[in-house]
């Protein structure tokens, strides 16, 4: 039983096909890197939130174009992704041909565009509609919108059907691999498909043509003025492209082990080795013209100075409001309306008296 485990999961000594460990490891290596830079950012921002906030409110969309770059990169030079050249894997087009091109000359340009939105779009989509069914699942909780409107009949349809919708697309995932698993199909994931390409373990010569390019284009130089501009322009993003994956693949292990020293099943560990006594509460307030101010009578909210319905305080700065004033000015402005902390819709606590 072991052997025949061994021989569904590794690639026989003639067939070209990375193992399913292989294929798998290089997937879950750029999922790993996004939320060990979303928890270094979150740091920066709650230490000087007036200098990196933009970061911790924008950092879907600097992700996004940050990866942009990067793949852009190794598609164009390489033929793959980041984590696919991490891997020593390349990208070939779907077809019949006996010989397989050079990891250097490129994918044809359907497949090149094809394979760069499908890495870069699709995850930043997903991870957007999964942030927005988040907070649809907590409007609908807390009655934020009236109950008679259409717009609450139709989001709680989505929200049912979404489950569904997630259970059919991780589902096609896990299909796809066991197909893979099986020898029924080439390619381990359904946007390999999609992009009409399929993965390959580079060769000896494309290694060797890989070596050749890069001390080719050290040595090469332009005669025209225009053939420079053009290429400085090129080099320059190359660089920044260049150097974001060299930072990666330099940072990479380090980056995963932030992710496991801060994952839920850590934070145990976490607390005994680092526990601290409760800090006390901001005394640097800032009262510009657009911060509220702290109410004489502590049962009244704030933001709307009144007596305060359904408590919530912010885990950020500690200051309590009613929920559905703290809730719309926190997803409006992304910081406390007291400290200016920055602050997202997750740091909203509800409190809880004995009378409730």
């Amino acid at each position: 039983m072991a052997e025949l485990g061994a021989h569904l999961t590794a690639a026989s000594a003639g067939d070209d096909r990375p193992s399913i460990f292989e294929a798998v490891a290089q997937d879950s290596l750029m999922a790993a890197v996004k939320p060990a830079l979303q928890h270094l950012v979150k740091v920066l921002a709650e230490s000087n939130p007036g200098r990196y906030s933009f970061l911790w409110r924008w950092f879907d969309e600097i992700y996004v174009v940050l990866d942009l770059l990067l793949q852009q990169h190794y598609l164009a030079r390489f033929s793959a992704s980041f984590s696919e050249n991490f891997y020593s894997l390349k990208r070939i087009p779907i077809g019949d041909c006996k010989q397989q091109p050079l990891a250097t000359a490129g994918l044809p340009k359907k497949q090149h565009w094809k394979s760069l939105l499908l890495l870069v779009l699709v995850p930043y989509l997903k991870g957007k509609l999964e942030k927005m069914v988040s907070s649809l699942r907590e409007e609908d909780e807390y009655s934020i919108h009236p109950p008679s409107s259409s717009w609450k009949r139709f989001y709680r349809a989505f929200l049912a059907a979404y489950p569904f919708v997630n259970m059919t697309w991780e589902g096609w995932f896990l299909i796809q691999q066991l197909c893979y698993i099986l020898g029924k199909a080439q390619h381990h994931s359904p946007m390999l498909r999609l992009a009409g390409v399929r993965l390959v373990r580079l060769t000896a010569e494309d290694i060797q043509a890989l070596e050749e390019k890069l001390a080719g284009a050290t040595s090469s130089h332009a005669h025209s003025i225009k053939t420079q501009v053009r290429l400085a322009v090129k080099k320059a993003l190359g660089g920044i492209a260049f150097s974001l994956s060299t930072g990666l693949s330099v940072s990479v292990f380090f980056l995963q082990f932030l992710d496991w020293w801060y994952s839920s099943e850590n934070q145990e560990t976490i607390k005994s080795l680092t526990a601290l006594p409760t800090p006390p509460p901001p005394v640097h307030l800032d009262d510009g013209a657009n911060s509220a101010l702290l109410p004489k009578l502590k049962t009244v909210c704030p933001l709307c100075r009144k007596i305060r319905v359904n408590a919530t305080a912010l885990s950020t700065s500690g200051f309590v409001f009613c929920y559905r004033c703290v809730y719309n000015y926190v997803k409006a402005h992304q910081r406390c309306p007291i400290t200016g902390y920055a602050t997202e819709l997750q740091h909203l606590v509800k409190l809880y008296s004995p009378e409730s």
